[in-house]
């Protein structure tokens, strides 16, 4: 019998052996059908002595393992934990410039290595691109090798099935007693043995009594368990579990096809940020945008036509919750005005819900106070006025922002540094601070300074920041610096008749990132598909059992590829079955 020999060896070999792993076997490019050596390869050192062109074979070989993919998607993970840590140019240039500037050389050295541009940055890059040749490169074979084993039948018995870790044996004809029946292994897995038939004879009279008869009912039991079958003259192969291996690359395309979805969005889409005062109108041009990040081949040209009014801004936080929770934000509620064309929709902005708009969406990120100043010369004329957005330092939203006014009226500009405390109070050394984040006692403190602001240079400033190396502070006739002190409609006089500011009134602003993603409908397919290729390839089974006839006897024989603890089983029950099962 050189046929079942060969089954055997095949069988007994690496690809399909007992216990072996499946990731092991897969990765060692085995035919799945059992019709090869199928030897489980190990990653080797390159010999010293292949070449050029053989050093580049072995890198190409190793870069399209799976064991490759999954290395470089945990890298691509970790490479994007400092994105989350540290401020991004893209969502907040004010902030990674003060970072850099608070940090001196450690600063410095971390923009050098773009960590502030950490999903633009050459090194995230690569290690992206080189992500999806390894999964394309190690799905496309994977893939072949799958399709030509679920074309083929389940390989024949090898010829000694009694080597097979699950093995179980029963009587073909209807003389076979019930001792021998449970000596031969038939002890069902609920614990009762072949003969316990009511009248005293062996439960295998009800068993088959002829070898045809017997293999077609193995071949219905196996069939209806949900195997592939393949009958034999005087066995019956089967194999089931091809869904698994269908799940594991349905697994890593759907890895692959999030990563091109992933990329697709950076290139085709573009994100923005604004900061809007209440009051204040948004329009959907690259000049309303505060910083504008397009992707390499976006049209600026497809901009949508639309207008975003911020009509209201509530806020609150708690003042009733004692320890950690007093002064947690519990609200957020923009009211905005979405208007296109003639048409006009009032909506709700919140965290976590943006408005969508003809493909955008519009989130709210953050939000603070803008107070409006006003500032005249000596002469009485007005030459600053409007909201001044000040960034939250702190939970109590003590902020900081600064004043310019290039125009005051004489041959110097003039500066102003302040800081707005929201709820002023005094601490027992009569320091001001802000006790909690809401408008309740609002104060406006600032120094004002005289000079050049070197807004000419042509080197780009923060809005949020006064370059003070051009300009003088201004200081009370004592010589102390001043110190202006406003509350909402206080004006104060600024000394040597330079004019006055005053604090008008205090109004409330929010953050908006506008992100357009043309790409984005398809990351939820994808998403789906891969944690249904997960399920398949994690619970599904794979094995084969193979039921053949050996004269007056019943050989029923199982075998799993890697850890399936059902197998035992399942080669019980379809022993039962076969046992119990008359012909019809």
């Amino acid at each position: 019998m050189e046929n079942q020999d060969g089954a055997e060896a095949r069988d007994t070999g690496g690809a399909f052996s007992v216990g072996a792993r499946e990731h092991q076997v897969l990765e060692s490019g085995a035919a799945e059908s059992g019709g090869g050596s199928g030897k489980k390869q190990r990653a080797k050192a390159a010999p010293a002595d292949i070449g050029v062109v053989g050093m580049l074979r072995w890198a190409w070989r190793q870069l399209t393992t799976m064991r490759a993919a999954l290395i470089l998607l945990l890298v691509l993970a970790l490479a994007a934990i400092p994105g989350s840590l540290l401020p991004q140019r893209i969502q907040d240039p004010a902030t990674v410039a003060r970072f850099i500037e608070e940090n001196g050389t450690l600063g410095e050295v971390l923009d050098a290595v773009q960590l502030f541009d950490v999903y633009s940055s050459f090194w995230f890059s690569a290690v992206y691109i080189l992500l999806m040749v390894s999964l394309v490169g190690c799905i496309v074979p994977r893939t072949k090798q799958h399709w030509k084993a679920m074309r083929q039948q389940p390989p024949k018995a090898p010829r000694r099935l009694s080597r097979m870790p699950v093995y179980r044996t029963l009587p073909l004809s209807a003389e076979g007693d019930a001792s021998a029946a449970a000596g031969s292994g038939t002890e069902t897995a609920s614990g009762m043995t072949a003969a316990s038939g009511a009248d005293g004879s062996a439960a295998a009279s009800a068993a088959p009594r002829t070898r045809e008869q017997l293999l077609d009912r193995a071949e219905s039991v196996l069939r209806r368990a949900g195997y592939r079958v393949a009958r034999s003259e005087d066995h019956v192969a089967a194999e089931r579990g091809h869904l698994r291996e269908t799940g594991n690359l349905l697994f890593h395309i759907s890895i692959l096809g999030v990563v091109i979805v992933m990329a697709l969005g950076g290139l085709l889409g573009y994100s923005g940020q604004r900061v809007l005062v209440e009051g204040e109108t948004f329009t959907n041009s690259l000049v309303s945008y505060d910083s504008f990040e397009p992707g390499a081949y976006f049209d600026p040209d497809a901009l949508v036509d639309y207008r975003l009014t911020l009509d209201d801004f509530e806020t609150r936080w708690d003042d009733q919750a004692t320890g950690a929770q007093f002064g947690q934000p519990r609200l957020f509620d923009a009211k905005v005005t979405l208007s296109r064309g003639e048409e006009s929709q009032q909506l709700m902005l919140r965290p976590n819900e943006p408005v969508r708009v003809d493909g955008s969406r519009v989130y709210l990120l953050g939000n603070g106070y803008a107070p409006v100043v006003t500032v005249r010369n000596g002469a009485g004329d007005v030459t600053f006025s409007g909201p001044v957005v000040f960034l939250p330092q702190d939970g109590a939203n003590t902020s900081r922002g600064v004043v310019k006014v290039p125009d005051s009226g004489t041959d110097e500009q003039l500066g102003f540094v302040g800081v707005f405390l929201p709820t002023a109070a005094q601490n027992e050394n009569g320091e001001l601070y802000s006790q909690f984040a809401e408008l309740r006692n609002p104060l406006l403190v600032m120094s004002a300074f005289e000079g050049d602001l070197g807004l000419d240079s042509g080197t780009p400033q923060s809005v949020y920041e006064l370059d003070a190396d051009e300009m003088t502070e201004l200081t009370e006739p004592d010589g102390s610096p001043l110190q202006l002190v406003l509350t909402p409609g206080d004006t104060v006089e600024l000394p040597g008749g330079r004019g006055s500011i005053t604090l008008d009134d205090v109004r409330k602003y929010v953050g908006m990132d506008i992100r357009h993603d043309p790409a984005q409908v398809w990351m939820l397919p994808f998403t789906a598909a891969l944690f249904l290729g997960l399920a398949a390839s994690l619970f599904v089974p794979r094995r084969r059992v193979w039921v053949r006839v050996r004269g007056e006897e019943v050989e029923v024989a199982g075998l799993a590829r890697g850890e399936d603890p059902r197998v035992e089983a399942a080669v019980e029950d379809i022993a039962r079955r076969l046992e119990l099962e008359s012909p019809r």
